[in-house]
């Protein structure tokens, strides 16, 4: 069983940058798809990102040109490099791991498709 946690959230102003890092333990992943989710207060958790065990890549509209995610499987460790972030990226970030071992280009995005998830990252973007 993969276990999750993420790290790199923080407080930060209108046109920073962070990354955040999620480490796997217990099993490797380079064999699943990898995704990243948020949660906004109030407001239902939804997809930012995910990436296929060949790189492909998916992205929410919304953070498509200032997200990028990335793996290193050497290091069981899944980015998201976050720059020019605004006031509405402002949430709690989830790492997970996809649940199925499907083609190699497979870039999951709803939340079933997802298991286990870690703990979270909190990002707070200020104006």
């Amino acid at each position: 069983q993969v276990q999750l946690v993420e790290s790199g959230g923080g407080l930060v102003q209108a046109g920073a940058s962070l990354r955040l890092s999620c480490t796997a333990s217990g099993r490797p992943f380079s064999d699943r798809a990898m995704g990243w989710f948020r949660q906004a207060p109030g407001k239902e958790r939804e997809f930012t990102a995910s990436i296929s065990v060949d790189s492909r890549t998916e992205y929410l509209d919304s953070v498509k040109g200032r997200f990028t995610i990335s793996r290193d499987d050497a290091e069981n460790t899944l980015y998201l490099h976050m720059n020019n972030l605004k006031p509405e990226d402002t949430a709690i970030y989830y790492c997970a791991a996809g649940r199925f071992n499907n083609h190699p280009s497979y870039t999951p995005s709803a939340d079933f498709e997802f298991a286990p998830w870690g703990q979270g990252t909190q990002v707070t973007v200020s104006s």
